[in-house]
């Protein structure tokens, strides 16, 4: 039996070996941390359970099929719950909740901007095309040639898709009131780039917003990487926890196997595929001799990445009164935090800001009549400075705005408190520049235009994750592993084949 081994545990690194595993391979998992789930491993301290990562569960369709196709159903490995409302937003002079319900949320628009709900449906109606086309048609793509589009189905509905229009420029065809172009502009900021450089072919992520709801998973977005990883173990998945991949072996433009350190020692492992789904860019960078790299530093230093963030973990030792599981604070103006992460990086003066309460929804989230906050502030890669006074200046300065629009003291109930910032994200994750959430799907940096799931230089070795097909964020994870596993099978199954039927 042919062997595989997968770099990282992280939603990707699981569906990888996950795909890799049911088609017939011997797969290894090599994690550098302790536990399974990379950036959304779990943080559990004084009785508080955090999502150390991702905390939006979107896309339903997308696990429910993930599951579907090893003959599974999500209700084997965790429960949902549809929130509603799906989130707050608060503005400067109030706040909106976004009711799950489609009529309720109509009627939200019409009570806005009189003529609106009518306009929301045809806005959804080409999302929907979008959303639908999307998933049939292109995210499963390997984006490994042009050829790949060649789809008469795709060619007819090209126009449809609104590849060449931003988000920008499509919502201002539909709306005029301020508060709703931003309502249905925040969903894509997830793909890392503003509205005006998104292709409008992501209003499809609006679809997935307003129609397929945002749930909460019992547990927590854990629960799905412990249901990820069961599953991986019932396919026969081995795993390799506390080991830092620190070379590849290379031999005539294969690799052929790797080393792995850990505190009691090296570890080296054969194989006959790697799959990289920890950081693209360290495993090309760190791993690889110069002449191997299928991308010089020279191209990394171009990409746009998407931002990286400041994290606070936060126990508090009372129930909050007025408080939704998600709420997002847009109270501040946009335009200029957002040149502060994309057009002039530097350290924001007044950011936005998001803050999730699971305690809200799921009681063992915390102690009893406790809550936990995680609060989150996006911010530019590759800034420097990041140390812990910086981090507590900027707490200082959410708390303060948090408190003020919940109308509670929170500060005197503080008994838990962590910190996780882009230095973090770096010496845990290796992430390149600190980032947090990949490479912002741009119109230049989408499907043949993203760094290849399959090395140029190492025939034998690919790539899954957030820094390559399909995109960023939880659902195109578990794609990205779908993806990488079928040109795994595609370049090397026949052997497999011969040689189990030997």
């Amino acid at each position: 039996m042919k062997k595989a081994i997968v770099i990282g545990s992280g939603f990707s690194g699981l569906s990888a070996a996950s795909y890799v595993a049911r088609d017939g391979w011997e797969v290894t998992v090599v994690e550098k941390h302790g536990t399974q789930g990379g950036r959304a491993r779990q943080l559990i301290a004084e009785g508080f359970t955090f999502d150390m990562g991702p905390s939006w569960y979107w896309m339903p369709d997308v696990f429910e099929r993930y599951f579907r196709n090893f003959g599974k159903n999500v209700e084997d490995y965790y429960g949902l719950k549809r929130l509603d409302p799906s989130y707050r937003v608060y503005w400067h002079d109030d706040h909106t909740d976004v009711p799950a319900n489609y009529q309720q949320l109509r009627s939200l628009f019409e009570q806005m901007e009189p003529g609106s709900g009518e306009k929301l449906d045809a806005f959804l109606s080409e999302a929907e095309f979008k959303y639908r086309t999307g998933m049939q048609k292109l995210v499963l793509k390997p984006g490994q040639s042009l050829n790949e589009f060649v789809d008469w189905d795709l060619i007819k509905g090209v126009l449809k898709l609104d590849v060449f229009t931003s988000m920008k420029a499509h919502l201002a065809r539909f709306f005029k009131h301020p508060k709703l172009r931003f309502l249905l502009e925040f969903p894509v900021l997830f793909l890392g780039a503003l509205p005006e450089h998104t292709p409008a072919l992501y209003s499809l992520m609006n679809y997935a917003d307003v129609k397929l709801g945002t749930w909460y998973p019992e547990g927590g977005m854990y629960s799905v990487v412990q249901g990820m990883y069961k599953l991986a173990q019932e396919l026969g998945v081995k795993f390799l926890f506390s080991h830092n991949v620190e070379n590849l072996y290379i031999n005539n433009g294969k690799v052929t196997g790797l080393v792995a350190g850990s505190d009691t020692g090296k570890v080296v492992l054969d194989a006959d595929v790697v799959i990289g789904s920890a950081d693209y860019h360290f495993i090309e960078q760190q791993l690889l001799p110069p002449e191997l790299r299928s991308y010089p530093e020279s191209y990394w230093e171009k990409r746009v990445m998407a931002p990286s963030c400041l994290l606070y973990y936060v126990g508090v030792n009372k129930k909050l009164e007025n408080l939704l599981h998600h709420s997002l604070f847009f109270d501040v103006p946009f335009d200029k935090h957002a040149a502060e992460i994309y057009t002039k990086p530097c350290w924001p003066e007044n950011p936005l800001f998001y803050v999730s309460a699971t305690s809200v929804t799921d009681e063992t989230a915390a102690p009893d009549g406790c809550e936990n906050l995680f609060f989150l502030i996006p911010v530019a890669t590759g800034l420097t400075g990041d140390d812990e006074s910086l981090r507590e200046r900027y707490f200082e300065m959410i708390l303060k705005r948090f408190e003020d629009r919940i109308g509670e003291n929170v500060r005197d109930s503080i008994i838990f408190k962590k910190t996780f910032g882009p230095g973090d994200f770096i010496h845990e994750y290796n992430a390149f520049k600190g980032n947090a959430y990949g490479l912002a799907n741009t119109l230049f940096q989408t499907a043949v235009l993203k760094p290849s799931c399959r090395s140029k230089k190492v025939r034998n070795l690919f790539y899954a994750g957030q820094l390559t097909v399909p995109g960023p964020g939880v659902p195109p994870s578990l794609i990205s592993g779908e993806v990488v596993a079928k040109e795994v099978q595609k370049h090397y199954g026949k052997a497999v084949t011969l040689e189990m039927q030997r």
